[in-house]
């Protein structure tokens, strides 16, 4: 039996999360993870696709990971993105105020990451609409990091971003490395990108966030579990705060 269970919750739509995060985590034998949907289909800024993302129906289904008895609970998305890093600030202390649970997203997760490593000069890789994108930048030199190079695919449906294919993505990646950021986050947890992330490194000597691999992050560094034998997902596991 696993010691330590981490509950995720996902959008509906999305098919990369659960596959890719259950690879991450198949080398800690400690650990399981266990996924909670609530709907999510197209990413965009008109009222009801943001709608998606209201708070009670996030914790709804959060209330259904309590049922299992886990650990923590992370928000495996990016819409504090464009919605503002409140919002999932606020997310988690409604979790854990209504579970007993404490909570984590992959956003919060990635500024940490950041702060911890002193980065502040971000390549951004998204499958987003310019209007999305736009915002993600904004929101983020709000919060002290420069978008320094991005590169997005134009697409809303959320499904889709589960098609693009590791050449795009790659390439996209190469495009923003030119720019030498001190990082670079493949921001979407529908974007199949964690696999690449080791070769990426290497290739350009950048650290590489990946979304999916981020919200691993937070919810392990949430409970303090040591993570170093992650670090073929990203140096991003080389960060945390192992004994």
């Amino acid at each position: 039996m696993s010691s330590l269970r981490i509950g995720m919750l996902t959008p509906s739509s999305n098919t990369v999360l659960e596959p890719v995060t259950s690879r991450i985590l198949a080398g800690l034998a400690d650990v399981s993870v266990h996924f909670s949907r609530f709907r999510v289909t197209a990413i965009g800024l008109d009222p009801g696709l943001l709608g998606q993302f209201d708070d009670r129906l996030m914790l709804r289904a959060a209330e259904l990971l309590a049922d299992a008895k886990v650990d923590v609970i992370s928000w495996n998305g990016t819409s504090a993105g464009w919605l503002g890093l409140d919002t999932d600030r606020r997310l988690c202390e409604r979790i854990r105020a209504a579970t007993g649970i404490p909570a984590s997203t992959s956003v919060l997760a990635l500024f940490d990451v950041m702060r911890r490593r002193g980065e502040r000069r971000l390549g951004l890789v998204t499958p987003y609409t310019d209007d999305v994108q736009q915002a993600i930048a904004a929101n983020f030199a709000r919060e002290g990091v420069e978008v320094v190079a991005e590169r997005h695919l134009g697409i809303s449906d959320n499904f889709s971003f589960a098609l693009v294919d590791d050449r795009t993505m790659s390439a996209m990646v190469d495009d923003v490395a030119a720019a030498r950021p001190d990082a670079i986050a493949i921001f979407c947890t529908n974007l199949a990108g964690a696999d690449l992330v080791a070769g990426l490194e290497a290739r350009h000597d950048i650290a590489v966030h990946d979304s999916i691999a981020t919200a691993v992050y937070g919810a392990l560094d949430a409970v303090g579990r040591p993570m170093a034998d992650l670090v073929p997902f990203g140096r991003l596991f080389a960060t945390a705060r192992n004994p």
